[in-house]
């Protein structure tokens, strides 16, 4: 897709905008990543955990007190590999490089792929959908099938 001097700036708006959102949810600080990242009503989340995609944001008590219990704070970096934008639509894929402390594992890499997809309303834009996995390195054939196949799902 052709960019612009316009829609480059939005790719750098959004890249900026979603480092600072991303460093706050690593903090466990739902209520400022959720100023920062506002959600579109129709946004749904493809989650890193795996499972079926989630439709909305649960920004809920219980969902800021969950997320501040398990994310306890860290560094992050944002790689984006490629970002695609028009007036109307923005697409970032990158991947987040993560460190930090996630439930009551020690602190580690938490590093994740993502792919971000933005819409304008009016003058701001949405989040209307996150693709995220842990995927950052390759994987085999083997250890492939075996997700695939459900084998290391979670109880």
């Amino acid at each position: 897709m052709a960019t612009d001097d316009r829609t480059d700036q939005h790719v750098a708006d959004l890249t900026e905008l979603w480092s600072v959102a991303a460093q706050a949810y690593l903090d466990g600080d739902l209520p400022r990543y959720a100023a920062l990242a506002d959600h579109a009503p129709d946004f749904t989340l493809t989650p890193p955990y795996g499972g079926d995609p989630r439709h909305g944001f649960d920004g809920s008590d219980q969902a800021v007190e969950r997320t501040a219990s398990t994310f306890r704070g860290g560094e992050v970096h944002l790689e984006v590999h490629a970002a695609y934008a028009s007036d109307g639509l923005a697409v970032l894929v990158a991947t987040e490089r993560q460190h930090g402390t996630v439930g009551d594992l020690p602190r580690q890499e938490w590093s994740l792929r993502i792919t971000l997809v933005f819409r304008r309303d009016g003058g701001r834009w949405q989040l209307v959908h996150r693709h995220a996995d842990p995927l950052t390195r390759p994987v085999g054939t083997q250890l492939f099938a075996e997700i695939a196949r459900g084998e290391h799902a979670a109880e």
